[in-house]
């Protein structure tokens, strides 16, 4: 994944440099945290599965200028967020959890303070389809309670929002139906 990531980060610099005047778009990298534990159930923290995902994601966005991190205050986001933000030097930036449309809302406007940036979300199996239709992507299903590996990228502000669909690390296996799920 690692070599197509950075195919896309270099057609994206040519868009960038051929906008000339114009702003660069915005990129939007989200990712659902990575595997979690089963306690305490309320807040648990990554498993080692999940620390090699996060590991994963590092290595995924190694040539990604990522300028900002946003995540949730629960501990598995933060752990997914901090693989990525600690070696750069970055503070993630906590969007409390609240209703989902709310916090869907919240997020997306944190975003939207960065223009022109490369922002990595990690969020929850509920919210980050939420938060690319909020911001003006694809409608997309819930992802399912197995489902960790999918990388979504959206470009805005360079013509419709685009989404990439891509995946890190191991993969997860193939979405079950009608898996509804509440938030994760």
């Amino acid at each position: 994944m690692r070599g197509s990531f950075a195919r896309l980060l270099a057609v994206l610099a040519v868009c960038a440099a051929s906008l000339g005047a114009q702003a660069a778009p915005t990129v939007v990298i989200l990712v659902r945290h990575a595997e979690k534990g089963a306690l305490p159930a309320n807040d648990p923290p990554l498993t080692e599965a999940g620390v090699a995902r996060a590991r994963a994601l590092v290595a995924a966005l190694a040539d990604a200028r990522i300028d900002a991190v946003i995540a949730t205050p629960t501990v598995r986001t933060r752990e997914t967020a901090r693989a990525v933000a600690e070696p750069r030097g970055l503070t993630i930036e906590t969007v409390a959890l609240a209703a989902k449309e709310a916090h869907v809302g919240a997020v997306a406007e944190a975003v939207r303070r960065h223009t022109g940036q490369t922002v990595l979300v990690v969020g929850h199996s509920n919210t980050v389809p939420a938060i690319i239709t909020v911001l003006g992507g694809p409608k997309l299903a819930d992802l399912c309670d197995d489902q960790y590996s999918n990388l979504f990228t959206l470009i805005l502000g360079a013509g419709p929002p685009q989404l990439i669909r891509g995946t890190f690390g191991a993969p997860s296996p193939p979405p079950a139906e009608n898996c509804g799920n509440p938030m994760r």
